[in-house]
């Protein structure tokens, strides 16, 4: 697996729910690619629990939503926002058992329209939801003029 380093995070004033390491009341994921997937473990903390010990609903499709728009950026070399979000609850996850881990890799693609699909596992590798985005992507030259930062050189080059 090889570390993918999110250079957003150097720029004061980003605060990604999802990502931003300095957002001390978001999610602070981080990634990785492996293969044809992107992948991220990730400690819930209780203050993301709804009832009692469980992780937040709502939580989990931030986590699916967040990792499925770094495989539009690494997979498809381009910046996309969320146009649907379908999750699939199958099993509890509990802020008190361990790291999850999100395994995100590129489903369709069709026009500017990209499909991951997410699956996300509590620390005993059970499978306990899974997800389709569906993103509206950017023509390359939009993201490169509108989102493009040097150290994404390698993102939106062929």
């Amino acid at each position: 697996m090889r570390e993918i380093l999110n250079p957003y995070n150097k720029y004061n004033g980003y605060y990604c729910f999802g990502c931003a390491q300095n957002n001390e009341h978001g999610l602070q994921m981080t990634f990785y690619e492996d293969g044809d997937e992107v992948v991220s473990k990730w400690e819930p903390k209780d203050f993301f629990q709804g009832y009692f010990n469980v992780l937040h609903g709502g939580i989990q499709s931030a986590l699916i939503d967040e990792i499925g728009s770094w495989v539009v950026l690494i997979k498809g070399r381009t910046i996309g926002v969320t146009a649907k979000l379908e999750v699939r609850y199958k099993k509890t996850v509990y802020v008190n058992k361990g790291a999850i881990t999100l395994r995100a890799k590129l489903h369709t693609k069709r026009r500017n329209l990209y499909t991951v699909f997410v699956q996300l596992f509590d620390a005993n590798d059970t499978l306990c939801a899974e997800g389709h985005v569906t993103y509206f992507t950017f023509s390359k030259e939009k993201a490169e003029k509108h989102f493009y930062y040097p150290e994404f050189e390698e993102f939106f080059k062929d």
